[in-house]
């Protein structure tokens, strides 16, 4: 049996520390403090060529147990649908009325981070409600 790996989350994005900063908002995560020698990232970044300043940043989770998630800089922007999202789990084990409500005050939350609500998806047979967003940047995650 092979050894579970440790994995990254990466998101190409226009603007990496605005995006990173918005899900360190989302999941409790943390930005890392400035490399060495470097009071804030600001003055990280101003001593970079023009070219490379604010191109990426991360967040990770302060226990240890989330991925680390890269946000980096790339001239295309943002025009099919994400391949892969995030569902963050805010309702995990709620049912109905309760699960809605959870749904409801985390997506209030986060639409005032900037994200936007999509569409409530409404429980069914097989499925629990969940509601469709984007973040900051137009990339789709669901709340769980």
């Amino acid at each position: 049996m092979s050894s579970i790996k440790k994995f990254q989350v990466t998101f190409d994005c226009a603007e990496p520390e605005r995006v990173a900063r918005f899900w360190c908002e989302v999941l409790g995560y943390v930005a890392p403090p400035p490399p060495a020698g470097f009071a804030t990232w600001d003055d990280f970044n101003l001593s970079l060529p023009a070219e490379q300043r604010d191109s990426w940043f991360a967040c990770s989770d302060p226990s240890g147990v989330g991925p680390r998630m890269y946000f980096q800089r790339v001239p295309e922007g943002k025009v099919v649908k994400n391949r892969l999202h995030l569902d963050v789990r805010v309702a995990t084990g709620l049912v109905g009325e309760e699960r809605l409500a959870a749904l409801e005050a985390e997506c209030a939350r986060l639409v005032a981070l900037g994200a936007v609500r999509e569409r409530l998806l409404a429980a069914d047979e097989e499925n629990e409600s969940c509601i469709a967003m984007r973040d900051v940047e137009g990339n789709e995650f669901c709340l769980d």
